[in-house]
């Protein structure tokens, strides 16, 4: 297995992607962070990391001459991109900057990575990678049984979702057409440490805590497959390193569960290590007007990264939601 060693990694910032620079840093390897430091991109989600290995640069992915300048400037041989808006709500009410940022955006980056690679010597050129990171939700809504895998034909049901889904292509197209050695990943939804409150766990917690109300979508019985934050970014690096140009690998948590039981599982473990002066948690539930195009349900398959890669999971639900939840309890600055 290769090691890449230096890697520009786009939206490192953020919740997903400042959890894979950690890791990187602790194989050695040395990390350019680019990142916008929008509303969910926070210096803090960095401060953890050791700065010696990582340099945040604050900047667009949309700034071709930057990215440019970061690829020759640091000799990078990977490129990591995680940088997107990434909130179905808010591709709903505002879906331009989903448009410009998921999908212009990826587009500029990946020809300033094709510009810099057809300039490195043959060796370079040859162990170069761009991996894109994307979303199971490109593949649209599942009924009670079935999963998504590489060979599911997209099907996305929000802005957000087409907005990756066609970043998804240009990836691919870019592989197929100019010879770039992409690879990308879809991956279940995410979960753990330092993810912006604005998604259902953090939410959770947070609101909780702060004696708020527990807003849960329709009623409550859409189905998601959860992946711990750690876990997908050991996913991440496995297919940067061992995975095939041109390919796609899924990363599943294997642990469905409706979006109810989320919530009160969550509602249960607080009673436990923070309990309320009078009554419980579930108290505070408040079902509201589901969402738009609100997909019913997410699963993966990922056979293939585990038969491939050599892909595993260290965390199930239960225990990862626990020490989820502690974090949020013990970081609520």
């Amino acid at each position: 297995m290769q090691t890449h060693k230096n890697i520009l990694v786009t939206g490192g910032a953020g919740f997903i992607g400042s959890t894979f620079v950690a890791q990187s840093v602790a194989r050695g390897q040395r990390v350019i962070v680019l990142d916008a430091l929008t509303y969910a991109g926070n210096k803090a989600n960095l401060e953890w990391i050791k700065p010696d290995n990582y340099q945040l640069v604050i900047g667009n992915i949309k700034d071709g001459a930057l990215v440019s300048a970061l690829l020759r400037d640091h000799s990078i041989d990977a490129v990591v991109h995680f940088a997107a808006e990434s909130h179905v709500d808010n591709s709903i009410s505002k879906p331009a900057e989903f448009i410009e940022t998921n999908i212009v955006g990826t587009y500029i980056l990946l020809e300033a990575a094709r510009e810099y690679w057809n300039g490195l010597a043959a060796d370079k050129k040859r162990d170069f990678r761009f991996l894109h990171v994307s979303t199971d939700e490109v593949y649209g809504s599942l009924g009670e049984s079935g999963k998504f895998d590489e060979n599911t034909a997209m099907k996305p049901n929000s802005p957000y979702s087409a907005s990756k889904a066609a970043s998804d292509h240009l990836a691919h197209a870019w592989f197929a057409t100019y010879g770039l050695p992409t690879i990308i990943t879809n991956c279940s939804n995410n979960y753990g440490p330092r993810q912006f409150p604005e998604k259902l766990i953090p939410l959770t917690i947070t609101n909780a805590v702060s004696g708020k109300k527990l807003p849960v979508y329709g009623d409550g019985k859409n189905i998601r497959d959860w992946i711990h934050v750690e876990d997908h970014c050991r996913g991440i690096a496995l297919a940067l390193e061992k995975g095939n140009t041109g390919e796609t690998y899924c990363f599943g948590g294997n642990a469905e569960i409706r979006n109810i039981e989320v919530v009160s599982k969550i509602c249960t473990i607080l009673d436990t290590v923070k309990p309320k002066n009078s009554g419980k948690y579930e108290s505070q539930i408040e079902f509201v007007k589901d969402r738009l195009g609100h997909d019913y349900r997410y699963s993966i398959d990922d056979s293939k990264a585990c038969s491939k890669l050599g892909f595993t999971r260290q965390y199930n639900f239960d225990s990862g939601i626990l020490a989820t939840v502690k974090w949020y309890l013990e970081n609520r600055k």
